[in-house]
């Protein structure tokens, strides 16, 4: 036995991220545990599980992303069956947490979907969340169960760092970004800039405003979730208009539902980094997309997990 209090772990996975999950596992020295996840005729979750869970430390990896509703249940059916198969401790891995948008109640009558499912999660049986890059960091207290939240921010750092660009600005897309480009642009050792947007109805932006100097510099657009690209490829050619000399865009979460890939093909962006928190299917890939692995980083936090070891480490 290691440090932990369990002496073996296992993991499992849904159909949301089968790649990444895989390149979890071959990190940490361990095959897939044996389970399928298929539906019925009409539609239903099935789950089995074709191993032993009982007492073991068990990982259940599944970004809850398109199908969304599916991909939920799937994690939650995998949860509910290694808890009446008697596993020792359920840790949900969940690289990319859906209906985290709807984190508060913006205007009347509004859902909070944020706080849902982190109940529906705990009451499925789960005793642990890892996650990265939540849409707002106070959706953690949503729940009731401890939550580690890993950073991706380090990642898109080390690969700017990397390319050695020269005179750069971070910008943040929105207001609502400020925080995120500010943590970009102390480690890169650059000034921030805000786009200041008035957004008329929803997945539709309109550019008013850029607050900073970004006139003759290399740009670089930050955003935690990319989903239609609206916003980040208007806010990257209003940069180009107004006198940026390159803009880059990087992303944790690559939704892209819509127009996204047609958007980011016909803009100002001279390359987009992306994580891997979602599977990006062939048809999405362009030339001008990087996608970068978030594996080292989960499977790093995951043995953490079972040896009883900081967390926080990973981020010093």
């Amino acid at each position: 036995m290691k440090n932990g209090a369990y002496a073996d772990f296992k993991i499992f996975a849904g159909n949301s991220n089968m790649e990444l999950a895989e390149e979890i596992a071959s990190i940490m020295g361990k095959p897939l545990g044996k389970a399928t996840v298929s539906k019925f005729s009409d539609g239903e979750i099935s789950v089995n599980l074709w191993e032993t869970v009982r007492g073991i430390d068990t990982f259940i990896v599944q970004s809850t992303c398109d199908p969304v509703n599916d991909s939920l249940m799937e994690l939650l059916i995998m949860i509910d069956a290694m808890k009446r198969a008697s596993a020792g401790r359920i840790n949900a891995v969940i690289p990319y947490y859906g209906y985290a948008r709807q984190d508060r109640k913006a205007k009347a009558r509004d859902p909070i979907t944020a706080k849902l499912v982190a109940d529906i999660i705990s009451a499925a049986g789960a005793d642990r969340v890892v996650t990265m890059d939540l849409h707002a960091s106070q959706i953690q207290g949503y729940f009731n169960i401890p939550v580690d939240h890993l950073l991706g921010m380090p990642i898109l750092v080390k690969y700017f760092k990397e390319m050695r660009l020269d005179d750069l600005v971070v910008v943040s897309p929105d207001h609502g970004s400020v925080t995120r480009a500010r943590n970009m642009a102390h480690p890169l050792d650059a000034p921030i800039a805000i786009i200041d947007k008035r957004r008329p109805k929803a997945n539709v932006s309109e550019i008013m405003n850029i607050i900073g100097d970004i006139e003759g510099k290399t740009a670089i657009l930050v955003d935690d979730i990319i989903d239609t690209a609206g916003t980040i490829t208007n806010a990257a050619n209003a940069l180009k208009d107004m006198g940026a000399k390159e803009v880059y865009a990087c992303s944790t979460h690559a939704v892209l539902s819509g127009p996204a890939i047609e958007r980011i093909q016909d803009s100002a962006i001279k390359e987009m980094i992306l994580l891997n928190t979602i599977p990006l299917p062939e048809h999405k890939q362009l030339d001008k997309m990087k996608v970068l692995s978030v594996a080292p980083l989960f499977a790093e936090a995951m043995i953490r997990i079972f040896t009883n070891d900081s967390i926080s480490r990973l981020f010093d």
